[in-house]
């Protein structure tokens, strides 16, 4: 394995500065949990004194649908503008849309102003991961792409607790404002940030720059010396697959359908739908609704509570950080899935036993009242928060981890395009169906999430190979073996294949 040590002040500051990309997409996640139970804002939308549920559904789903829409759009400019570049064109897309929802005066307003910031956010989304992949050691990948999930875990805190802070303070439009216009800021900080950052060197190598890519992996790996024999070798091992794929790799759409690719977009798309029906945007779009619910008492205390989420989201992400290279993907989806399941179901468990399902005419929608039993308020409570702490500390980083690293560079931009795509469109879903869920089933919303938690646990044991500690150069040889992964879990890699082999392939329609 390539010695990463000299090298990482270099990767650490290029990868967590292109993770600012994660704090615009958590903020604008987060903000909107806060701002949809502000008075002011809930006026200004519909002269009324609460939204529908379809209309909270619409605001949040606006956004999710632009992300859609953006990460499909970002694979084009990702390989013709280059990985960076396409990083200050989706932030510019973004202070776009976040500007609009600062100035909104209406209903229609905030709708467009989210998609639009939506476009932004589905480019950074899909293109940082990938972006920090391809800069990253094989030894710490997991890691530096894990900063991204860390810093939307920042993101979400810092919406939490400026909406609480404001709600708090004002009782103007500036309660909503504030906090919509606050992530304008990081987002011109990217903007201006990104256009001194390195291209990506495995991109440098696909376009044929390969002195360019030589110097790009000096500069991180062995303090601009070209001559270090682990840089050399790491630049080889690109050239030599770049050139191999170029020979005998399909690099249209049609590519993802062939051969192990094919399997690696499937499980691919499969991680990004699974981080989704874990419930955790249930809890991060509707968390105030939530904690009343759970019984917190007061629109202030209920935002408090979600702050306090959001900063053990935070925290809960930094062991996966530390241990997703030593421990590996596969564990740790695992282990966190079988934590948040239990979570939920003993959540809607003891929601089922001790609530009571009644009208609620101020928010004109069914909620679960536990009453005066504070002792099933705070178990409800700590479940949640158990819930988030496994998320973060799991399919949070992973499920931005796994898609990124799978690919061949023939069709890494297009499979991760359309795997994050499958992510913002099942968030979408998930946004329009939880209120909906909520007001209907109420406590059961909890039991169906915790459902598909062990559900992903079983898929994840039989079909997911673990990635840890390989080079994306190595990842053919990693999904060229049997489907059943777990049966080759301890197997050794296969030797790569050579060009002659790959034609083969392709002449009997594998590859």
């Amino acid at each position: 394995m390539l010695n990463t040590v000299g090298a990482t002040k270099q990767v650490y500051f290029v990868c967590l500065f292109a993770a600012i990309g994660g704090f615009c997409f958590g903020y604008d996640t987060g903000v909107v949990s806060s701002v949809l139970n502000m008075k002011p804002f809930i006026f200004a939308m519909n002269g009324d004194t609460s939204l529908s549920p379809l209309e909270q559904g619409t605001i949040t789903g606006l956004l999710l649908a632009g992300c859609f829409v953006g990460s499909l759009l970002a694979s084009p400019c990702a390989e013709t503008l280059s990985r960076k570049r396409s990083i200050f064109l989706s932030s510019i897309i973004f202070i776009i849309g976040a500007a609009v929802q600062t100035g909104t005066n209406g209903y229609a307003s905030i709708v467009v102003g989210r998609a639009v910031a939506g476009v932004g956010i589905g480019g950074l989304s899909m293109i940082v991961p990938l972006y920090i992949s391809e800069l990253a050691p094989r030894e710490i990948r997991g890691r530096l792409i894990a900063f991204q999930q860390l810093t939307i875990t920042i993101g979400l805190m810092t919406a939490f607790w400026v909406g609480a802070g404001t709600q708090m303070h004002y009782t103007n439009d500036a309660s909503y404002r504030i906090p919509l216009g606050i992530q304008i800021v990081p987002a011109i900080v990217l903007t201006l940030g990104v256009l001194y950052l390195p291209f990506s060197p495995r991109w440098l190598a696909s376009k044929g720059r390969y002195d360019e890519c030589l110097e790009v992996l000096a500069y991180l790996r062995s303090h601009g010396d070209k001559t270090d024999p682990r840089t050399v070798a790491e630049y080889e091992e690109i050239k030599n697959e770049i050139e191999l794929e170029k020979a005998v790799a399909i690099t249209s759409y049609v590519g993802l359908f062939k051969g192990s690719v094919r399997r690696r977009l499937v499980l691919g798309i499969l991680v990004q739908i699974f981080q989704q029906f874990t419930g955790i945007n249930s809890i991060m779009y509707y968390a105030p609704t939530i904690f009343r619910q759970a019984g917190v008492d007061g629109v202030s205390a209920s935002l408090i509570a979600s702050g306090v989420n959001g900063v053990l989201n935070m925290l809960a992400t930094v062991p996966a950080i530390l241990f997703v290279d030593r421990l590996g993907r596969r564990k740790i989806m695992m282990f966190g899935a079988i934590a948040m399941g239990t979570a939920m179901l003993l959540c809607g468990i003891v929601m089922g036993a001790c609530g009571k399902v009644s009208w609620d005419e101020s928010q004109k929608t069914n909620v679960v009242f536990l009453g005066d039993n504070k002792s099933a308020s705070y178990f409800c409570i700590v479940m949640v928060y158990l819930f988030v702490a496994g998320f973060a500390a799991s399919w949070g980083p992973v499920g931005w981890i796994y898609p990124a690293e799978i690919y061949p560079m023939s069709v890494r931009a297009k499979g991760t395009s359309i795997t994050t795509a499958a992510n913002w469109l099942f968030n979408f879903v998930i946004s329009e169906i939880v209120p909906v869920m909520l007001a209907s089933i109420t406590w059961g919303t909890y039991i169906f999430f915790g459902c598909c938690c062990f559900f992903m646990t079983i898929v994840v044991f039989i079909f997911f190979p673990e990635t840890k500690g390989r080079s994306l150069e190595e990842m053919d040889q990693v999904f060229g073996g049997s489907v059943w992964a777990f049966r080759e879990v301890n197997a050794p890699l296969a030797p790569p294949a050579t060009l002659d082999q790959e034609k083969g392939s392709i002449e009997k329609g594998d590859f």
